[in-house]
């Protein structure tokens, strides 16, 4: 018997799902069929993305909202694309653009190519848009940075006991982890500290 199943990726443990699994089960796939992942698009190194293709058998139907859920990367989708309908025979249909509804399987030479021709333009815009995510990210950090914004933890406080301390483990008369241990700091961080 064929199954229907939904897939439903957001990037991070932030975003919410929920628009996407309304879709899901709007067009009918049951909750227990419905695999979601909280993980970036970039590779489809996924858990959950890769159980749902051993899970796939010839005649099942995978439903995503849009091309952008499955992945955004350019080649890889359309990898993923093939594997999933050639060489699983299962049918993709992709809620937002109903002319990526692979069910359709009579249809003509003019309706294939004009799926295949979508397929590629919304594979290249998923992407672009990762792309221009990523350069957005590095032009924020980069004037972040000029205005004076520093990233990471801060540095940590030298306790009031330090010079005491310094004074002790330069006359020798303590090693770096003693010294450490009575600043209450591991000894890399006091050798850090006194540039060593």
């Amino acid at each position: 018997m064929a199954n229907t199943y939904g897939y439903v990726r957001v990037s991070t443990r932030e975003q919410n799902a929920d628009r996407q699994l309304v879709a899901m089960r709007d067009f009918g796939v049951t909750d227990n069929n419905i695999l979601v992942e909280k993980i970036s698009g970039a590779s489809f190194e996924r858990p959950i993305y890769r159980r749902l293709l051993r899970k796939l058998k010839p005649g099942d139907t995978l439903v995503i909202k849009s091309i952008d859920r499955l992945g955004r990367d350019y080649g890889e989708i359309l990898e993923q694309w093939r594997v999933i309908t050639k060489e699983k025979q299962v049918s993709i249909v992709v809620l937002d653009i109903p002319l990526l509804d692979t069910r359709q399987k009579e249809r003509d030479l003019t309706g294939t190519f004009i799926a295949d021709l979508v397929l590629q333009i919304l594979s290249y815009v998923a992407q672009q848009e990762r792309e221009f995510i990523k350069q957005r990210q590095a032009e924020g950090i980069a004037a972040a940075q000029a205005r004076g914004v520093k990233f990471g933890r801060p540095p940590m406080e030298r306790p009031t006991s330090f010079s005491e301390v310094l004074g002790a483990w330069e006359r020798r008369e303590i090693s770096a982890r003693e010294a450490g241990r009575r600043l209450g700091i591991s000894y890399k961080t006091f050798q850090v500290w006194v540039g060593q």
